[in-house]
């Protein structure tokens, strides 16, 4: 392994030569979910589009944020990435080896090594089990030997909890610590890569703080990968080395968190951008906020073309009138390109550096 330049968290730098093998490598995934009516459903009558062509890779002891608005697929592709789910199509390669149609017994090792953290600390928790039990699943499940006990007090220390509450149960923590019997459990194994589900969504805000800060000490403490899905765009860009943005099961816009905060592309991305509170974040997005018109189509009936350009400002734009889209994004689907700086972007029309989106044009 060879690198000119790495990032504070071990992924290389934007520019750095390098020669490492991705630790995750997603590519034209795509999940379906029918939708069938009849006796006993036997007649499938149309899919949901749950996510659609999406590429991706992270780099070893690198963090992804996944971003994008509420139903965009951001959960469901990290149960595929997971295997929580079974894809339609496409491939999902970790560490080498293909895993997306692995039996369950080829699967085994490779739970071992890739872990979840969910968005709901208080659901993801059997209220039946102690903190000890919960914590100490994946050494039973995988058979590990030695002293559990001490082994989970020993994560429990880890993550901030006091190790003498070994057998008390969920109901007597708050969210918070919740959260962390949460990171300890997918911590056990020492994985390699851990999938944060919106891992910070359900918090006080001061609480999340603390939680994020644990999250980034345990990657630098055991050389960590992080999927960390948001929709809270400061977290991301706080916590991120890449930000990949999703819109409708798409994967409409990808770079580093620098550029993608700095000079977005995508105008879905910009739109995002400045909704970010400007107290929170004075540089995100750079410009007055832009709402943006209409609902995100549903998924059951996407649109043709790109899947953004019913609500695109800057498609109305570039046509010079607010009620005609141009016929390439109406028509045809783009592909991420690349737009230099190792950021991609999926727009027949991307926005140029320095070009902020028009709220005029969505009246």
């Amino acid at each position: 392994m060879t690198t000119d330049a790495v990032s504070p968290h071990g992924a290389p730098e934007p520019g750095a030569s390098t020669d490492v093998r991705p630790l995750l490598r997603v590519e034209h995934l795509v999940k379906e979910f029918p939708i069938k009516r009849g006796v006993i459903f036997q007649h499938q009558i149309g899919a949901v589009h749950a996510v659609e062509d999406v590429s991706f890779d992270i780099g070893p002891g690198e963090t992804l944020g996944l971003v994008g608005e509420s139903g965009c697929g951001k959960s469901t592709t990290a149960r595929l990435i997971a295997r929580l789910l079974e894809p339609t199509s496409g491939s999902i390669e970790f560490d080498g080896v293909e895993i997306s149609r692995a039996s369950a017994r080829a699967m085994r090792p490779v739970r071992r090594q890739v872990q979840m953290v969910f968005q709901d600390p208080y659901a993801s928790l059997n209220p039946r089990h102690s903190v000890g039990q919960i914590i100490g699943a994946p050494f039973k499940i995988h058979g590990i030997e030695g002293d559990r006990k001490a082994m989970v007090q020993e994560l429990m220390a880890r993550v901030g909890l006091n190790p003498e509450h070994y057998n008390r149960y969920p109901h007597e923590f708050s969210g918070g610590q919740r959260q962390r019997i949460g990171v300890a459990r997918a911590l056990a194994l020492r994985p390699k890569l851990i999938i944060c589900d919106e891992p910070v969504s359900a918090l006080d805000v001061s609480i999340q703080a603390q939680i994020v800060n644990l999250l980034e000490d345990l990657q630098d403490d055991f050389g960590l990968t992080y999927l960390f899905i948001s929709h809270d765009l400061g977290v991301v860009r706080h916590v991120s080395d890449r930000v990949a943005v999703m819109y409708l099961g798409r994967l409409v816009e990808i770079g580093t968190s620098e550029r993608i905060y700095e000079s977005p592309r995508h105008p879905y991305t910009a739109a995002l951008l400045s909704a970010v509170p400007k107290g929170h974040d004075e540089r995100a997005g750079g410009v007055e906020r832009i709402v943006l018109q209409g609902d995100v189509p549903s998924p059951v009936n996407p649109p043709p073309g790109c899947p953004f350009h019913p609500r695109c400002p800057k498609a109305r734009l570039v046509s010079g009138s607010e009620t005609v889209v141009p016929e390439q994004c109406r028509t045809e689907v783009p592909s991420l390109q690349p737009m230099g700086g190792g950021q991609e972007t999926a727009c027949w029309f991307p926005l140029q550096p320095g070009e902020k989106l028009q709220q005029a044009a969505t009246a």
